[in-house]
């Protein structure tokens, strides 16, 4: 008997075990996505564009690290370690295929306010101007690059401590207008920044609310200053960035590897720079000394944290926005899932880790991310190959870009916010869609631009939700129809044999950012109790359903999706009497759901439809104009069905006939 209960012991234990294992494991495979993605990688299929893009990126990584380092009020090098500590870490731990993670504008405009109030310009001539043995820099240069670590170390902590208490969950407090008007008026400012370099004029570092009017009032009134040299030779690079581009835009279906114009202006600019010493002839300002290699890492200052807090803070915000706006693009574009609170952890331990390698705050840029998708980007291993070239840089090929002119990486700069910029074409959208989000982009928009990007983030958000709460206390209630009564009703004009093949969900409550992904959870809940209820079943049935199901699932890419009717098409009636208001978010949603179910042969139907709603999904949706999609009632939706179904019936019987004939 007690060798019994030993052994039943035993076997519980390992089962327990086995249990635990198992946790372990996908505990493992969900924190650290490389996991998952680096032993299913084909290297026949993606090495080869995985390089061509990493080859671009770096290019990119390069010429933006060393343009926001200054930006960020430190040394060029330190630009170089932030292009190449965070994109490795984001690619073991974020699970955005396509995120190129590195230095950012937005990030290096919120720690330049810490490092100029903390080390301002004038403290330089306090210090003594000699060299320390790390790096050969001076202590001015490493006390600035001590405060701009500290800000993205404390960042770090707060994006891994958001991760921790699960507020990825409140993201979609972030909506699209809010993420749209923030980067654009963050791109703004770093466009002004540049201004001093693309004019070769020397600015005073101007900071605090309307700084920006401060900065083109100063301009305008030292007009005089202005270098002709640089001027000529920033228009001259923007235009050749501009035109080259475009041109790789349109032939990029024909040319198989675009051409780094970035690459090459950079190699011809320091040449012609170097050749004509146009530094001492002409005046302009060049990018200076680069040491080359990495130092040991150090930990940093931790007696300046409560002074960054602000700033880390902003880090924190801006940049885990800004971020997880372009992962959740590259994944609703290439077909898979980001999980929130992961890309806070990412995020937060590139900040974290790179802190101690001299780094400055990082962040996701729009220009690299787009050009991952332009050049063919299939994984992260893109941006661990771009991090291998960037080390080439560091190492080898750093000292050479002394001679390169700060007007011309200026330009490159300027040029690569073109993404973030031309968002001001979304004023259109937002108008058609939802005067409402048309007054908060414009609003927060403003607020960015009089006084900073973390500012304006907020403001966007706290009036989002101000004026939703306002417009969901004056919603008005509908009843709601009891779905039986409406197929009684429905089953005495029409055969069984139509109505057994039509859904019919009746949508009760307005439909915005606050409630678009729980829409779109509970159309999947709806179809799967009543498939549940439905059973059982026949072939057609079953195939209807899968078919609903997985045209509203969003799944993995990866993932097989069954088989659908060969010759039956299945109908969706969504009953649109009790949406009262909507945003641009929720018909957003309401148009991807009606694509999704459409390319999967589910034929959708909105009923009870208001004339802003119809305009609304027309301008947001790619709808077929072919066929009639609203209708006034969901009986006329259900007559349409039948109808179709009859005339379908009667063209397959007269080519059957003909057959037979």
């Amino acid at each position: 008997m007690t060798g019994a209960k030993r052994k039943k012991k035993s076997v519980l234990w390992s089962k327990r075990n086995i249990l635990r294992c198992e946790d372990f494991k996908q505990w493992g495979r969900r924190r650290l996505p490389i996991l998952e993605w680096a032993p299913r990688y084909h290297l026949r299929e993606n090495l080869l564009p995985d390089t061509v893009s990493g080859m671009m990126l770096a290019i990119q990584q390069v010429t933006q690290g060393l343009a926001f380092a200054i930006l960020s009020s430190v040394h060029p090098v330190f630009g170089l370690y932030g292009s190449f500590f965070p994109a490795i870490i984001y690619a073991v731990f974020g699970m955005g295929r396509h995120v190129a993670t590195g230095t950012f504008a937005l990030t290096s405009l919120i720690s330049a306010n810490a490092v100029e109030r903390l080390v301002p310009a004038s403290s330089q001539n306090l210090t003594t101007p000699r060299n320390t043995s790390l790096l050969g820099l001076s202590d001015f240069e490493m006390e600035k690059i001590g405060i701009a670590a500290s800000v993205s170390f404390l960042g770090g902590v707060i994006q891994v401590a958001m991760c921790v208490l699960q507020l990825g969950s409140t993201t979609f407090l972030l909506t699209e207008p809010v993420i749209s008007a923030m980067t654009t008026g963050a791109a703004t400012h770093v466009v002004t920044s540049q201004v001093k370099y693309l004019l070769g004029m020397k600015i005073p570092y101007i900071s605090g609310p309307l700084g920006l009017f401060y900065i083109y009032t100063y301009v305008f009134a030292n007009i005089k200053a202005v270098r002709l040299e640089a001027l000529l030779l920033s228009l001259l690079s923007i235009v050749v960035l501009v035109m080259v581009k475009e041109l790789n835009e349109q032939f990029k279906k024909k040319i198989k590897v675009v051409l780094p114009v970035d690459l090459v202006l950079v190699i011809a600019a320091s040449l012609a720079c170097y050749y004509t010493n146009m530094e001492n002839t002409y005046g302009l300002e060049v990018v200076g000394h680069i040491p080359k290699g990495i130092p040991s890492p150090k930990a940093p200052p931790m007696s300046v944290l409560s002074a960054v807090i602000t700033e880390a803070f902003g880090v924190a915000l801006v940049g885990y926005a800004a971020s997880l706006a372009l992962a959740q693009g590259s994944a609703k574009k290439f077909k898979y899932s980001v999980d929130d609170n992961q890309e806070f952890l990412a995020h937060g331990l590139s900040n974290v880790i790179s802190s101690f390698f001299f780094c400055i705050p990082s962040a996701a840029a729009m220009g690299r991310t787009t050009g991952l998708y332009s050049t063919g980007a299939k994984t992260q291993v893109a941006c661990l190959i771009s991090c291998i070239f960037v080390l080439i840089v560091i190492y080898t090929i750093g000292p050479l870009l002394y001679w390169l002119p700060m007007c011309v990486l200026a330009s490159i700069i300027v040029v690569g916010l073109k993404g973030m910029l031309i968002q001001f074409r979304d004023l259109k959208k937002y108008w058609n869609v939802d005067k409402i989000d048309w007054g908060i982009w414009i609003s927060t928009y403003v607020f960015t631009i009089c006084f900073a990007a973390n500012v304006g983030l907020l403001f966007g958000v706290v009036c989002t939700i101000v004026i939703v709460i306002g417009r969901f206390s004056r919603a008005r209630t509908l009843s709601i129809e009891n779905m039986k009564e409406m197929e009684f009703k429905v089953k005495t004009e029409m055969d069984s044999e139509t109505l057994q093949q039509i859904k019919i969900i009746s949508i009760n409550s307005p439909l915005v950012f606050l409630n678009a992904k729980k829409f779109h959870t509970d159309l999947i809940n709806i179809i799967q109790k009543e498939n549940a209820s439905n059973q059982p079943l026949d072939d057609t049935s079953k195939c209807e359903q899968n078919t609903l199901l997985t045209s509203l699932s969003n799944g993995n890419c990866n993932e097989e999706a069954p088989q659908s009717c060969p010759n039956e098409k299945c109908s969706l009636i969504l009953d649109c009497s009790g949406l009262t208001f909507f945003d641009s978010s929720g018909v957003s949603m309401l148009a991807e759901v009606y694509m999704n179910c459409e390319s999967r042969s589910v034929e959708v139907s909105l009923a009870h439809c208001t004339a802003s709603l119809i305009k609304a999904m027309k301008y947001c949706g790619n709808l077929d104009s072919a066929k009639p999609i609203f209708f006034k009632s969901v009986s006329a939706a259900i007559s349409n069905i039948h109808s179709n179904k009859v005339r379908q019936f009667q063209n397959l019987s007269s080519l059957g006939d003909q057959s037979e004939v």
